[in-house]
């Protein structure tokens, strides 16, 4: 029954985690301030949180971590923009293509075989990735769209990296990405008094929930479910993220958006039930 109990708070608090992550979208949307703006005051509140709610554990660094660090500044700045200029649905959609990166670089890091269910994968999401450059695009759709993609690509090699670095760095992975966004963003705040109390309070919601409470109870729920109920559970933060925007902004996505956001969220979602599937069978013999 205690196991049990475990696992069921393990699944709300990713659950809950997915709800939090969705909301970036809409608050983004909702601040008047410029990307790199949003991205300081995002990431310096988040970071005064997490040395608050992890004290020493921030302060942990090699090597490994500091290429974490950076791979991870370089998705928070990269989502921002890509909010700011494009659909809440094209950021969303294409930056959840990192877990095909990570089917594509994994097997040439660790010099394993290609998989004949990867491959389909990332034929599959390519496809749907190229519905996103499809239609009537504004300038500002191309930009968005490209730099979504990137913050993909980067959020493949910190997930990667991550994994290969040990756990015990992990706070500090986040805690200094942010630090790393602050700092680079400084130069964009030069007149605070275009700062209104709304947008702080946006921004303070985006830094303290949408961050920092997000990895918290990320990092709680991952301890008492297995993996692929956690991939699983957090796709409900794309789906759920052009909802929001909807509701709170009155952004439609694009057909072509909606069709290519389905096609990569069925694949990656298929391949992980299917690979975890067969892998279990192989190893338990059921």
């Amino acid at each position: 029954m205690s196991t049990q109990s475990e696992h069921n708070k393990g699944i709300l608090a990713v659950f809950l985690t997915a709800i939090l992550w969705s909301s970036g979208g809409l608050l983004i949307k909702l601040v008047t301030l410029s990307s790199m703006q949003i991205s300081f005051f995002r990431c310096a509140i988040a970071a005064i949180v997490f040395a608050l709610m992890f004290r020493k554990r921030v302060l942990l660094i090699n090597k490994l971590s500091l290429f974490n660090s950076l791979m991870y500044a370089a998705v928070l700045i990269l989502f921002v923009i890509a909010t700011k200029t494009t659909t809440a649905a094209n950021a969303i959609f294409l930056q959840s293509t990192a877990p095909i990166y990570v089917l594509i670089f994994e097997p040439i890091l660790t010099k394993t075989k290609w998989e004949k269910i990867n491959i389909i994968t990332i034929v599959v999401c390519f496809f749907g990735m190229i519905l996103f450059f499809t239609g009537d695009l504004t300038p500002g759709d191309i930009e968005g769209n490209i730099a979504a993609l990137f913050a993909g690509v980067a959020f493949a090699a910190f997930f990667l990296g991550m994994r290969k670095n040990d756990s015990q760095y992990g706070e500090s992975s986040i805690f200094y990405g942010n630090i790393l966004v602050t700092l680079f963003c400084i130069p964009f705040i030069t007149d605070l008094n275009s700062i209104s109390l709304n947008n702080f309070i946006l921004v303070t919601l985006l830094g303290v929930f949408q961050i920092a409470f997000a990895y918290a109870l990320f990092s709680f729920g991952i301890k008492r479910i297995i993996a692929v109920e956690a991939s699983i559970i957090s796709m409900f933060e794309p789906v759920l993220n052009p909802i929001w925007v909807f509701i709170g902004y009155g952004e439609v996505p694009s057909f072509y958006a909606i069709i290519g956001g389905i096609i990569i969220i069925t694949a990656i979602t298929a391949r992980t039930i299917i690979y975890n599937s067969n892998f279990l069978r192989t190893k338990f013999n059921f």
